[in-house]
């Protein structure tokens, strides 16, 4: 097998953004549940979080002591501990938080590989058995190494209790989509799987890097290379191909709400050509998490049903300021969105999609 490309599950180093947030070395996992968060009215939220990540302690120390990583190439907020991510949950009124573990390095091998994705897995088992019903997990899968990908699955979804699969966008410049991944897709097709998508460097980009010198990568970058992941699912009809999956897109979709109509006009110079109904259904079967803060709802609702929108935070990457002065605030206060509508987005849609969670 040829030595991978660095990949990354879940969000690269986005050192400009954590300042705010503390760090720990050491992972603690306190006993026992905590309580939700009431409001000053006593209500309870009752908040599931489908995009917060995780970078597994055991993970980082393998991985130093095989010589895969150096600790200064991560960012700090992958040192925050669990005790960490319970505080802000309750904070911010989020009872169940669905992990997107990440493990960014050069393996040298699909063994080697498939012993991180194991670390991983073990680690978050053990978090969310010290913290019943706080939290639950996807299994990642690296495509461009279909076999221990294939383990993976057989791993994580059909041994290990996974609610879903972790994948990137694009994979050395191979985006979803893709012939190349159908074998893995197939499998993932005849488990119903949920796939959590996340972007990824651009094709070309050094890792953690820009393509515009002083912009980072998660304001701009980011989006385009979801957007990409989704046109391309669409030209090649994956949700046709494989109906029973269900594609979770983060950050609101990236641009794809906003390039919709220009898809439907210009999709038949695409490759293969997309027709215009196809654009309007595939946006429709998708699920699109709010992390990011998401841009005011409006253009979204066009096209996609709101039993399709799932809460996210995207802490610890994003800051919990962010979350709670910004992107808290501007979803409750969004016209677009009805209150019961709302109560979906932030629980009910993540049960229809994962009944699990209800008995995490």
């Amino acid at each position: 097998m040829s030595t991978p490309a660095l990949r990354l599950l879940g969000t690269p180093a986005d050192e400009l953004r954590i300042a705010a947030v503390g760090t720990s070395e050491v992972i603690r996992i306190a006993r026992g549940p905590s309580a939700p968060a009431r409001d000053t009215a006593g209500t309870v939220h009752s908040k599931i979080d489908m995009h917060h990540h995780y970078c597994a302690p055991e993970w980082r120390e393998w991985a130093v002591h095989h010589g895969l990583i150096a600790p200064e190439q991560l960012p700090p907020w992958t040192r925050l501990d669990t005790e960490a991510a319970i505080r802000f949950m309750d904070d911010a009124g989020i009872t169940t938080a669905v992990l997107k573990p990440m493990l960014p390095a050069r393996y040298r091998s699909s063994a080697q590989l498939r012993e991180a994705i194991n670390i991983t897995l073990r680690s978050m088992i053990e978090v969310a058995s010290s913290h019943p019903g706080r939290f639950s997990y996807y299994v990642p899968l690296f495509l461009d190494d279909e076999e221990a990908s294939s383990w993976a699955v057989r791993r994580g979804l059909g041994q290990l209790g996974a609610v879903g699969v972790n994948v990137t966008a694009n994979y050395g410049g191979v985006y979803l989509g893709d012939p190349a991944y159908d074998r893995l897709f197939h499998e993932l097709n005849e488990r119903s799987a949920v796939v959590d998508t996340h972007p990824h460097n651009l094709p070309g980009c050094a890792p953690g890097a820009s393509t515009v010198p002083g912009i980072p990568n998660f304001m701009c970058d980011f989006l385009l290379d979801t957007t990409r992941a989704a046109v391309n699912m669409i030209s090649r009809r994956t949700l046709d191909r494989f109906p029973d999956i269900s594609v979770v897109l983060p950050h609101a979709g990236g641009f794809l709400p906003y390039i919709a109509t220009r898809l439907q006009a210009l999709g038949r110079f695409c490759e293969p050509s997309v027709e215009p109904a196809a654009v309007r259904d595939h946006l429709s079967r998708f699920y699109y998490d709010t992390a990011g803060p998401m841009a005011p709802a409006a253009t979204l609702l066009e096209y996609v049903p709101a039993d399709h929108v799932l809460f996210g935070t995207d802490w610890p990457a994003a800051p919990a300021d962010t979350v709670m002065d910004l992107a808290l605030p501007a979803l409750d206060a969004d016209p677009a969105f009805t209150p019961e509508q709302l109560r979906g987005i932030y629980h009910g849609n993540a049960l229809r999609l994962i009944p699990q969670l209800a008995t995490a």
